[in-house]
C-alpha cells in the first residue's frame, strides 16, 4: 500500500482484514472483513446496494452500484437473486461476488497524523488502533449469525460495520454520524465550504480561499475520526447483539444514558482506552 493507494493483491489477504472496493465511478465503497477461505463477511441493506436515504443521494448511489447477476454465484450462492439479501442484514460472500469486479484495497489501522490527511478521501484509514485479527473475525462472524443493527447510510453502514468488527468501538450518541469515513468527507466537504466562505473577508484571493477550505475540511476530518472522537465505547459483540435483542442497547441522546442502563443490566461495556 502507498501514499495515494491502499490498493493490494489477493495474496496479500490476511483473516482479520478490512477490505474495500470501490463501486462504479468511485462515488462511494464498499466495505467487509476477510475471514479467510476466499470468503467476506459485510453489512448491506440489500444485494449490495448501500443506500436508504430517502434523498437524492440514494439516486446517485444507484447508478454508481455494481451491475449485478441474477444467477446465484456458484461459490457462495448469496449474493445472486436471493430472499437473504432482500433485507438489512450481515451476509458472507465469496471473494469475487464482494468486489463485483472492482479492484481490492484494505483499509488502514494506526495510521500516524501526517498519512492520514495525506489520504485526503475518507474511508481510507483511521488512527485508531485494532484489536488482534482473531477477535476480529470472531467479532464478524458472531454478527453473521445474530444481525448488527439497522441499516443506514450515515449512522449504521458497511464502513460502520467494519470498523466495529475491527475496534469494538460505537459512536453513543443520537443525532451525529457514525465512524465512517466516508459518511464523514460527504459531510466536511460542503461543511468546509461553507464556514470558509465568511473568511474571504480575510483574502478576495480564490487560491486563499482554497486553501482554507481544504483546511477546515482536514480539521474535520481529523477530529471527527473514532481515534479521536470522545463519544464512542467499546462494547463487547456478544454484549452488543444481546442488548440489540433485548433493547437495552438502543440510540439515546448521550453517552450517560447508554452507559447506566448497560452496567445496570450487567451488559460490558467500556470507554475506549487512548493508543
Amino acid at each position: 500500500m502507498g501514499l495515494l493507494s491502499n490498493r493490494i493483491g489477493k495474496e496479500s489477504l490476511k483473516a482479520g482484514d478490512h477490505i474495500y472496493t470501490w463501486r462504479a465511478a468511485w462515488v462511494y465503497a464498499h466495505h467487509g472483513i476477510y475471514v479467510g477461505d476466499d470468503k467476506v463477511i459485510h453489512f448491506t441493506r440489500g444485494r449490495g446496494q448501500e443506500v436508504g436515504t430517502g434523498t437524492f443521494i440514494d439516486l446517485l448511489l444507484v447508478s454508481s452500484g455494481p451491475k449485478r447477476n441474477n444467477t446465484p454465484c456458484s461459490v457462495c450462492n448469496n449474493e445472486g437473486a436471493t430472499t437473504n439479501t432482500e433485507t438489512n442484514d450481515v451476509v458472507s460472500s465469496c471473494l469475487n461476488c464482494f468486489l463485483a469486479g472492482g479492484a481490492l484495497y484494505c483499509f488502514e489501522y494506526a495510521v500516524n497524523p501526517a498519512l492520514f490527511l495525506a489520504k485526503v478521501r475518507g474511508g481510507t484509514c483511521t488512527l485508531a488502533p485494532t484489536d488482534p485479527n482473531e477477535v476480529v473475525v470472531r467479532r464478524a462472524n458472531h454478527l453473521l449469525n445474530n444481525g448488527f443493527r439497522c441499516y443506514n447510510i450515515f449512522k449504521s453502514n458497511c464502513e460502520d460495520f467494519a470498523i466495529y468488527c475491527k475496534t469494538g468501538l460505537l459512536v453513543a450518541e443520537q443525532g451525529v454520524v457514525g465512524q465512517s469515513g466516508q459518511a464523514i468527507s460527504i459531510i466536511s466537504g460542503p461543511l468546509s465550504a461553507v464556514i470558509s466562505t465568511p473568511l474571504r473577508l480575510v483574502t478576495m484571493n480564490i487560491y486563499g480561499m482554497a486553501v482554507m477550505a481544504v483546511g477546515v475540511y482536514c480539521a474535520s476530518r481529523y477530529a471527527a475520526d473514532i481515534g479521536n472522537r470522545l463519544d464512542v465505547l467499546k462494547v463487547e459483540v456478544e454484549d452488543l447483539t444481546a442488548g440489540l435483542v433485548s433493547g437495552r442497547i438502543r440510540a439515546v441522546d448521550n453517552i450517560s444514558q447508554l452507559v447506566a442502563p448497560a452496567e445496570a443490566q450487567g451488559l460490558t461495556v467500556t470507554a475506549p482506552v487512548a493508543a
